[in-house]
Formats: C-alpha cells, structure tokens, sequence
C-alpha cells in the first residue's frame, strides 16, 4: 500500500469518528436544546439524532420528570408579630425546555426567592393561630402564585407544601401549656360523663327491675285467680253432675216404681219411713198425712198382737 491509501484510510476513520461524535441518542423524559451558530435551533425530543458538526451543540440537557426541591427555612412575620420559622417544599416539572432555558438565569435560586417572598405576603396577612391551622389555604395560595410567576420560564409549579412551622420557644411552651390545659379539661369532662352514664345506668336498671318484678307479681297474681277460677268451675261442674246423677238415679228409682205398680200399703209405708228420718232431724212439729197416720196404726196394732 502507498502513502495515499494510508491518508485515504485515516480520513474515513475521521469521518466514522466525527460521525459517531456527532450522532445523539436523547432518552425517555429528557431534551435537548440545540444552538446553531450561538442561536436557538431546534428541541429534541426522545429518540435519535443527528448534530452538524461545528455549526451545531447541546446548549442544555433538561430533565422532563417532576421534580423536587427543599429549601432552607425562612423567617416570616405573622400578623400579630409573632416570628416563625416555615420551610416549604416545592414540586415543579419544567414543560417547556426553549423557555427554561432562556427564560431565566438560575431558575431554581429564582424559584427559591420567589418562594420567600410569596410565604413573607401570605402570612403578615395572617394571625398566628390562623397560620398554624391554614396549611392546606397557604400551600394552595403560594401554589397558584408561583405557578403563574414561573409559566414564563417553561416551568409549571405542581404542589407547594409547608414542611415545618416553628414559633418562638416561648410561644411553644405557651402552646403546650395550654394544649395540655386542654387535655385535662377534655379528660374531666370525659370523667364526668361517664359517671353521669354509670347512674343513668344504674338507675335504669333498677327501674327496669321494679317493672320486671312488678309484671312478675301482676303475672302470678293472675295465674293464681286464674288456678282458683279454673278449681271453682271445675267443683260446680261436679257437684252438677253429682246432682244431675241423683237425680238421674231419683227419676230412675220413681221409674222402677211405676213400673212395679206398688200397692197402697207398700207405699203408705214407704211414706212412714221418710217421716221417721225427718222426725230424726231437728224439727219440733211434723204434720203426718191422714193416710199414713191410719197405716201406722194398723202397723201399732200387729205389732202388739205379735207380742
């Protein structure tokens, strides 16, 4: 090989490795911006690329992805005096590159500022028990303001958060005192409460157990009223039947008697009888019947003739 082949080589190789050099592969959630001869020239995006040697460079590689940033605390002023430390964390993702990068020199120190003096407007305008309790209405507030601040710069603010809030030490003592004067006054109530509770509790079980006992005793008293109405009918119904009987057995007897067909003496005598039985009882005058009263005569005179 001569001389020639040799520069004809090496200028391929310079062609490959100026080649290579200038070949861009930007990847996912990041872009480039591209100057040409010191002016804007084109954003890329994901994927691969090309430059022009010489003419053309990476002015600045952005990073897409939200991002965030926490800055240092700073002192603010309440309405009513009170210094307080506050830091705040702000997340931002830059949306448009050519912006970002020429909109402004130094974004985040520029974020940072902005920040602080949005923070220092807020709460002067606010009273110290205000600020402690206004967290979500603060955030939402320096939010908005900053978000409207930076749209120049190609950067959208998408949440803005109060990491800490310090006041004074004296304020906190302050504080914890009356929080724990709070505590206490919330556990006698609490106390109290339940000690109410418990009597009324108490006192409706026993009323609850004076009606049970009462419904018991009312309940017994019926059952019983009940056993004795039930032993009352259950006696009349025999001694109906027992009378019912007798004088089934009465109306039998008399039956038997007709049918017989007795003669008088038979029954004269019968008659006598059921006078001995009543003269038994104690009555003092017995009005015996004509009939009879000849019957027992002839009774009187065969006994004598007997003897």
């Amino acid at each position: 090989m001569g001389p020639l082949t040799y520069v004809i080589i090496g200028l391929v190789l310079l062609v490959v490795v100026i080649i290579a050099a200038n070949i861009k592969i930007v990847p996912q959630s990041r872009a480039y911006v591209i100057e040409k001869l010191g002016a804007y020239s084109a954003t890329w995006q994901t994927g691969l690329h090309v430059k022009v040697p010489v003419f053309e460079h990476v002015a600045k590689i952005v990073s897409l992805k939200e991002q965030v940033v926490d800055f240092k605390p700073q002192p603010v002023i309440t309405k009513d005096n009170v210094t307080m430390q506050i830091d705040t964390v702000v997340f931002y993702q830059i949306t448009d590159p050519k912006l970002y990068t020429y909109g402004v020199e130094h974004p985040l120190s520029a974020i940072e500022n902005l920040t602080a003096t949005t923070l220092r407007n807020i709460i002067g305008e606010l009273e110290l028990d205000h600020t402690l309790t206004s967290r979500d209405t603060i955030n939402a507030k320096i939010r908005g303001i900053l978000d409207e601040a930076t749209d120049p710069w190609g950067i959208k603010v998408n949440r803005v958060e109060l990491k800490n809030i310090l006041p004074p030490r004296e304020i906190q003592d302050a504080m914890e005192k009356q929080m724990k004067a709070e505590r206490e006054r919330r556990e006698a109530i609490l106390r109290a409460e339940g000690d109410k509770e418990s009597k009324i509790l108490v006192a409706q079980g026993q009323k609850e157990a004076k009606i049970l006992a009462a419904q018991a005793d009312k309940e017994a008293k019926i059952l019983s009223a009940d056993a004795e109405k039930e032993t009352k009918i259950r006696e009349a119904e025999g001694e109906a039947q027992a009378i019912l009987a007798i004088q089934q057995a009465t109306a039998e007897g008399i039956r038997l008697i007709n049918e017989a067909a007795p003669s008088e003496g038979y029954v004269a005598i019968k008659s006598l009888e059921a006078f001995e039985k009543a003269a038994d009882g104690q009555a003092t005058k017995i009005i015996i019947p004509s009939e009879i009263q000849s019957v027992a005569g002839l009774a009187a005179s065969a006994k004598a003739l007997i003897k």
